[in-house]
């Protein structure tokens, strides 16, 4: 029987939020080990956590907020946040990244709040790793690692399956631990008859054959996605080819950005209130007012110190933003440190394409969550960022105007044309109406002469049919 308020047919989004708060965590049940000696690979199940953070450069709102998105990325992973300690330092400790001093007073932290687990706002050494949990005797995790399961957790389809299985064994790889048996040789290295022909000599520990069977599954994996890049360029050139102007959805993560694209589209994406919710980029096709057709693609969030394993393997996605049009950067206009949302995800597009060897589309900055956002703050936002989009994916306030801000923008993309199309030639008369705006024809006897503004890819596509007369000589 159908519920009160429920919609006919769900939408993705809703089936996906569905499926994933279907499995939930029951507090007290845990089964971990105490010893961790006695597992060889760290889980990442999180449970009861206490996070350090290590505060060298910026002021203490800045060092407090990064703390305040451990917290998030905690609470996402499915984690409760009991403790957070931050030291102020020069540089991290080489030896156990907060120093022993304050390594033994996380030590009383752990044993006064109960957590199992000790999350670090850094990526730590393999070094720093083992000494740090010689001290606090539980489970110690940098936050490369937290995110590095955060999207282990969210990644739905095959790519993105692939590239985070890449990124966690890349991280994995040089911070593999053995103990006891783990670390003793193979048959190989045993006293003449006993090890037999083929098995003498210094023989293969545990951890060599480990470390030997994950390069091989990355190299696999990059097989694979490599693979895939494959298929994605293509529908990324016949998306090109159409003529149709592409927009790449991009902005930190939890900023709005599938929020945006179902206000925009109507895609019906999932929505929800945490971090990196959604991982696999999503193109749908959506018209302005004008009757114009554009492709938007949402893609994957960014964060500070956004770990480079993964920007090395979600590549191939963040080359949509380098074949856009235009990019959409949405920022997070409830967030303390707005201005630090738009450097971070500026950092990693710059990083892309240069790498690339592109130019950087035009942008065009979305500032959302104006609901939530402090007035106060929101008007000193107005005043640094004059040429941004103030909108609320939520309640609806600005859509309009950004639709507008949309045509305007991707309409000074567009190129004057003028052509004389054969009659035979029909096809491309229709793609100039459909994605382009007439601005005069004729119907002559070699065809029919237009003068329009269409995007860039249908003007090369029209270059073969030119006009050499003047355009301003076509009647109306």
């Amino acid at each position: 029987m159908k519920q009160p308020g429920w919609a006919a047919e769900p939408t993705v989004g809703e089936m996906q939020l569905d499926e994933r708060t279907s499995m939930r965590r029951v507090a007290g049940l845990s089964t971990e080990l105490t010893d961790i000696t006695e597992v060889e690979y760290r889980q990442l199940r999180l449970e009861r956590v206490v996070l350090v953070g290590v505060w060298t450069v910026g002021s203490a709102a800045q060092a407090d907020a990064s703390m305040i998105e451990l917290a998030a990325l905690a609470e996402t992973a499915g984690s409760e946040v009991l403790e957070g300690l931050i030291q102020r330092r020069d540089k991290p400790d080489p030896a156990t990244y907060i120093g022993s001093g304050k390594a033994e007073e996380l030590r009383t932290v752990v044993l006064d709040t109960g957590a199992d687990t000790v999350i670090c706002d850094g990526e730590l050494t393999p070094a720093q790793l083992t000494a740090l949990e010689k001290v606090v005797k539980v489970k110690v995790i940098d936050r490369t690692a937290l995110i590095l399961d955060i999207f282990a957790q969210h990644a739905t389809s095959r790519e993105g399956k692939a590239q985070v299985a890449l990124a966690q064994m890349e991280y994995m790889l040089p911070r593999l631990r053995g103990w006891g048996e783990s670390m003793s040789r193979q048959a190989g290295g045993r006293a003449g008859s006993n090890g037999g022909v083929g098995l003498r000599g210094p023989g293969e520990t545990k951890i060599e054959t480990d470390r030997r069977r994950i390069r091989e599954r990355m190299a696999k994996l990059r097989r694979e996605i490599r693979e895939m890049k494959t298929a994605r360029d293509t529908m990324r050139a016949r998306r090109s080819a159409s003529g149709v102007p592409s927009v790449a959805i991009v902005g930190y993560t939890n900023a709005g950005k599938s929020s945006l694209m179902n206000a925009l589209t109507g895609a019906g994406l999932l929505v929800q209130d945490a971090l990196f919710a959604t991982l696999d980029p999503t193109t749908r096709r959506a018209a302005l007012d004008d009757g114009r057709e554009m492709v938007f693609t949402d893609t994957v969030g960014f964060v500070r110190h956004l770990p480079t394993q993964l920007v090395e393997a979600f590549r191939s996605t963040l080359e949509e933003v380098t074949g856009a049009d235009l990019l959409l950067h949405v920022v997070d206009g409830s967030d303390p440190l707005p201005l630090e949302q738009i450097r971070a995800v500026r950092e990693v597009i710059t990083e892309v394409i240069k790498e690339q060897g592109t130019t950087a589309p035009p942008e065009l900055l979305v500032v959302n969550k104006i609901d939530a956002a402090d007035p106060n703050e929101l008007t000193r936002l107005r005043g640094m960022l004059p040429q941004a989009a103030f909108v609320s994916a939520q309640t609806g306030a600005g859509i309009e105007e950004l639709r507008e801000r949309l045509s305007e923008v991707l309409g000074g993309l567009d190129v004057d044309i003028s052509v004389l199309l054969p009659y035979s030639r029909g096809d491309l008369l229709a793609r100039i109406h459909a994605d382009g705006r007439i601005i005069a024809s004729d119907h002559e006897e070699g065809g029919t002469r237009v003068r329009a503004r269409v995007p860039h890819a249908l003007a090369a596509a029209l270059s073969e049919y030119a006009h050499s007369g003047p355009a301003e000589a076509v009647p109306s």
